[in-house]
């Protein structure tokens, strides 16, 4: 049994919602896997110099045409001007990236912590 409790009164502290995770997922439409793969080595290098970038784990099923990205941001803020920028406006047009979705979700960071999901220098 998991016993959760709520403190309805508590809001989260700006600390608490620091980091953000996003999550974009997609299929493959005209175009190869080898091609997207080619593709995402090719972008690459300009998503690692995104301001607030912490990290970018890619994604791939091929067996569910399943593809995407875990992005883990500095703050939440970060996050908003990537949606601003010229790399994400082109993924959401792409005629290849088909049934594009874009959660994200603040962390929480003391569970995370404890569990080893973030560095120490990415939780401060």
């Amino acid at each position: 049994m998991v016993l959760i409790t709520e403190d309805a009164g508590k809001k989260p502290t700006q600390k608490e919602d620091k980091v953000h995770i996003q999550i974009i997922n997609f299929r493959l439409k005209g175009v190869s896997e080898e091609g997207y793969r080619r593709h995402c080595e090719a972008v690459a290098p300009a998503l690692a110099n995104l301001p607030g970038l912490v990290s970018t784990v890619w994604l791939a099923n091929p067996e569910t045409n399943t593809y995407g990205g875990v992005y883990v941001w500095r703050d939440r803020r970060a996050m908003e001007d990537y949606k601003r920028t010229d790399i994400y406006k082109g993924m959401l047009t792409n005629p290849n990236l088909d049934g594009v979705t874009v959660k994200d979700f603040a962390v929480l960071e003391n569970p995370t912590r404890v569990t080893h999901g973030l560095s120490d220098e990415v939780i401060v």
